[in-house]
């Protein structure tokens, strides 16, 4: 048996050692990286995939614009809704790993099923939407928390990684919502069957490590004083409450962030899909693939040259993506929609895990599911009025006036990041970042 002991470092942050990886499962933790990498790429077409199949499932079934978007809207505040509470359970052990995440393969699958259901009846809507919205939230929340806690020396970076699979995996159904729309039911149906299996697979293997679980071979003490760490991603002041969150100013900064530009890239999948022109369809394969893409490269970037100024240059990036796209809409020109599509995906994604990681940093690791919970729950708000955005924008035939739109509201959230300071860090000092 080997020998485990709590240790502090200079910030009093406790780290518990002595327990290996293989110790605790058997394996290397890597495996409880790449399930919950897989687990996330599958339930992927339940966002970022019926998304882009709006045009193709409104053009099969008819009837208004928002009996197809109406159901995006409600799975997306489901989602968002679910996902928190499930990592607070976790935390508190009120909710185990594997009953989360088979709930969420189970749920998940209906979710896909009822898509894949011929007719879009009001009961289908519903399945995706409540069903299909509550186990992408389980999911969700069950795999970043278990990446970060297996991965605690790279916790932002690492879940960068695995939420951006839940933005790529659903590339190959928007290849198949553009080129052979037919086929969307039974891609929709084989969809269900990857999402039940590899997240049933991670229930079977996925096990979160104990409490402040440090691993082997990393001194946590030599990582608390990394000088590239505490010049570029420097640790909060203190451990803050959730009331001394709230009235830093800075949380509520970071939410609004989170809520405009959230909207932008949830309004940019579904005009994309509805853009028309030269082969809307490879732009949109290509936004979807770099908003995921985006995250990981994001996060890594963010490393060494520091997260507010990668969040402020992301988002300026979505910014910048949005001019090309409404030129291409008005236009018809593919080029112009591919370029606004790169940059627009590019910069669509990256902003989630950005803000996560800056909660971290401004608020500290011990109430970071709880704080981030209030930020990432204004996803909710983001989904709506991206959805209502796009909605408005798709019966008005006002594509171009409503990327210009995004465009302006996306320079805002570029120019208030700009501005965002780590609470209880005197302006004067340098902070590197």
């Amino acid at each position: 048996m080997e020998k485990t002991q709590l240790i502090r470092d200079w910030r009093g942050r406790p780290y518990l050692v002595g327990q290996s990886d293989r110790h605790l499962l058997g394996r290397s933790r890597a495996w409880m990286f790449w399930l919950p990498w897989a687990a996330m790429l599958a339930i992927a077409p339940l966002q970022y995939g019926y998304a882009a199949a709006a045009p193709a499932l409104l053009a099969s079934r008819g009837g208004p614009v928002l009996s197809v978007l109406a159901p995006l809207a409600v799975w997306i505040v489901c989602q968002a809704t679910a996902a928190i509470p499930t990592i607070r359970l976790l935390r508190r052990g009120a909710l185990g790993v594997r009953a989360a995440l088979w709930a969420g393969a189970a749920l998940s699958a209906a979710g896909l099923l009822a898509v894949a259901l011929p007719g879009g009846s009001p009961v289908a809507a519903a399945g995706y939407a409540l069903l299909g919205g509550v186990g992408g939230g389980l999911v969700y929340g069950v795999c970043t928390e278990t990446v970060a806690r297996w991965y605690p020396e790279r916790p932002a970076t690492r879940v960068g990684f695995v939420t951006g699979a839940y933005a790529y995996g659903a590339a190959p159904l928007a290849v198949v919502a553009g080129l052979v729309p037919r086929h969307l039911g039974p891609a929709f149906a084989v969809s269900a069957l990857v999402a039940l299996a590899a997240v049933g697979t991670a229930a079977v293997f996925v096990r979160l490590p104990p409490p402040h679980w440090w691993p082997a071979g990393v001194d946590p003490r030599r990582h608390a004083l990394d000088r590239l760490m505490l010049r570029r991603t420097p640790p909060a002041v203190r451990q803050f409450s959730m009331g001394q969150a709230l009235r830093t100013g800075a949380l509520s900064k970071l939410a609004a962030i989170l809520v405009f530009a959230g909207a932008v890239s949830v309004f940019d999948v579904v005009a994309v899909a509805s853009a028309g022109g030269a082969a809307p369809w490879a732009g949109l394969t290509l936004l979807i693939t770099l908003n995921g893409a985006g995250r990981a490269c994001a996060m890594v970037v963010s490393e060494v040259a520091g997260r507010r100024r990668v969040l402020a240059a992301v988002l300026a990036v979505l910014c910048a993506g949005q001019l090309p796209l409404a030129v291409g809409s008005a236009t018809g020109s593919a080029a112009a929609l591919l370029i606004g599509a790169a940059l627009a995906g590019a910069g669509g994604g990256a902003f989630y895990p950005l803000i996560a990681g800056l909660v971290r940093d401004f608020f500290g690791e011990e109430r970071t599911a709880e704080i981030h919970g209030v930020v990432y729950s204004t996803k909710a708000v983001a989904g709506l009025i991206g959805v209502g955005l796009a909605a408005a924008a798709w019966t008005t035939a006002s594509l171009p006036a409503a990327f210009t739109l995004a465009a302006l509201v996306a320079a805002l959230t570029a120019t208030a990041s700009r501005n965002l300071r780590v609470p209880g860090r005197p302006a004067t000092l340098p902070t590197g970042v």
